[in-house]
């Protein structure tokens, strides 16, 4: 008798802490639905290329704070691929995964996208680096997300997913790591979340990488903006 409840008590803490990080990740059950009704604009995906980079506003519990703690409307950002005749997102959410364009496009604020591509990329990215991008990237898949912005392999936030498989991959450092004394922590936004995550022990010397500072790197060039 004893074993089965501590077998439900396990299964129902899973399931807090799974509803826990989906919540931070997507926002609310009703925010996903609120903002994922409008579903993403016709365009020509002629113009997305393997290796582009695409931003969204995300609707997650966090996406606030992240904006202001980095002066940035965009807080999540993935890599997109091809594959047969579709196109998708390679993200790290919860968990890290490959997510359909048009999904993740109709996921984020009113569906609007920013897509990014590296200036240098036809020279860059061939096919044998894109596959290198897709092995590294391939070792982080289903990794569980990064709550608490740690520069380690163990879990992985958007940013930082993009910044590893580029800098592996082609030896390009896309945007500047900094620390997260770095960054704007004044607001109470900011202040509330942080001390959510790390109560006292706030590591301000942590590395970070934020969408933010990829998203305004110089080696990049907007390719589309809807």
């Amino acid at each position: 008798m004893k074993r089965r409840v501590s077998t439900i008590l396990i299964l129902i803490l899973l399931i807090v802490i799974g509803t826990y990080i989906r919540n931070e990740v997507f926002g609310p059950p009703h925010q996903m639905k609120k903002e994922g009704k409008k579903e993403a604009k016709d365009f020509s995906k002629t113009e997305i290329k393997n290796g582009d980079l695409i931003f969204q506003t995300s609707v997650s519990g966090q996406s606030k704070a992240i904006q202001l703690a980095t002066h940035s409307k965009y807080s999540h950002c993935g890599i997109v691929y091809k594959e047969g005749e579709d196109y998708f997102v390679y993200e790290a959410i919860e968990p890290v995964r490959l997510t359909p364009l048009n999904q993740w496009i109709a996921r984020g604020s009113a569906g609007h996208f920013v897509i990014k591509r590296l200036k240098d990329s036809e020279r860059v990215l061939t096919p044998s680096v894109l596959d290198k991008m897709k092995t590294v990237g391939a070792r982080f898949k289903g990794k569980h997300y990064d709550l608490y912005f740690d520069w380690t392999d163990d879990r992985i936030y958007c940013s930082e997913l993009i910044w590893k498989v580029y800098k592996e991959a082609t030896g390009i450092e896309l945007g500047k790591l900094e620390k997260l004394k770095d960054f704007d922590l004044s607001s109470i936004t900011v202040k509330e979340k942080m001390k959510e995550r790390y109560g006292r022990n706030i590591p301000m010397n942590g590395t970070v990488i934020s969408p933010e500072s990829i998203y305004n790197s110089d080696l990049l060039m907007t390719v589309k903006l809807d």
